[in-house]
Parts: structure tokens; sequence; C-alpha cells
């Protein structure tokens, strides 16, 4: 089926946030956005349409990770399957393959390029706390658990489920093996009952 004029092709949107993934977690901060264009197979009119600049471009890579590890807060399940299934997320991201070059990435060009690394955590795990927050602070309301400070019990469910994952990935040591669903469950326990009513 043809597109209707002005409709946007989602698979050359996917195709530029793939490729600037991949080379963002190659090249950091100099990557280019002809390289972008290039790598995607698209035009540089194309690629400039959807995203005018670079911190466009990884602002979307960022917000499209919170979208998929968040997804589950949005699932209206009760909090251990809701907690599980988003630790799951956060922890299949913090493992997946490429996840410590993208990390390395962001971080190697954090001190050249500070507008594209805040515009990374603002709408990648600045994100994803907020959301997170704002669901605890729902279930807190509803009575299912008691959250006296949602913003640092997200932080401290963040942390728990990641452990050392981060700094493991940005340091490039290989993650010690578990069951990514286990895991995820007995994060999701322990912090419920450490708020529970």
């Amino acid at each position: 089926m043809a597109r209707v004029v002005g409709q946007v092709d989602e698979s050359k949107t996917a195709a530029i946030l793939d490729a600037a993934a991949a080379l963002f977690a190659e090249k950091g901060a100099l990557t280019s956005m002809d390289a972008i264009a290039r790598r995607a197979g698209v035009s540089r009119q194309t690629l400039y349409n959807r995203f005018p600049s670079k911190v466009e471009i990884a602002r979307a890579l960022a917000t499209r990770r919170s979208d998929a590890i968040s997804a589950p807060l949005r699932s209206g399940g009760d909090p251990v399957t809701v907690l599980t299934a988003t630790a799951a997320g956060m922890l299949e991201k913090l493992i997946a393959q490429g996840a410590g070059a993208s990390m390395r990435g962001v971080a190697l060009m954090s001190p050249n390029d500070p507008e594209l690394a805040h515009a990374i955590y603002q709408a990648g795990p600045a994100e994803g706390l907020r959301r997170l927050s704002a669901w605890l602070a729902e279930q807190s309301r509803a009575g299912t658990i008691a959250v006296p400070d949602p913003d640092a019990a997200a932080e401290m469910f963040t942390g728990m489920v990641m452990g050392h994952g981060h700094l493991r990935s940005v340091l490039g040591v290989a993650h010690p093996g578990f069951d990514v669903e286990t895991r995820a469950a007995e994060a999701a326990r322990r912090f419920l009952r450490a708020f529970a009513v």
C-alpha cells in the first residue's frame, strides 16, 4: 500500500535510530549526521526532516529505551507483576548484546558534548525514574504499598535491580551469569516487602 503524502515512513525512522545507536557506541560524540544517514541508508534530507540534530536523535533513542522499560508500569497489573516485569526489562537492556559499548559511547561523549549527555539522561534514565516514581505514588495512594518518598524509592528500586551492572557494562567487564526472571522477581518481592502496608 502506498504512503499518503506527508506520512512518515516509520521504518526509516527506526533505521536512523538503529544506525545512530551503533555509531554512538563506536565513535561517541565524533559521530556525524552524514555517517548516521549513510549507515541508515537514507538521504541527509530524510535524516534532517526527522531529527534536526544529534541531540534530537539521542533524545529519541533514550525515549525509545525508556518507553520499552517502563511499559509494564502502564499495564495495570498487580504490584509484584508490574515491578518484576519492569526489573526484567532493565536487566535485559543491561545485558543485551552491545549494551556495554553503547554505555561506554555515552560516557565518552559526555565531557565533550554535555548537551547531548543531558538530553540522553533526561529522556532516558531520568524519565524512567519519573515514571516509576509516579507509579509508586499512585500505588501508595491506592493503599497497595506505603511509599513516603516515591522519588527516593524509585532510585532505590533501580539500584537494587541494577547493582553493579552499569559499572560492569561501562568497564567492559562480563556480567555474572544469572536468570533474569528470577533476579527480577526477587528484587520486586524484596522491594515491596520494604514498603508493605
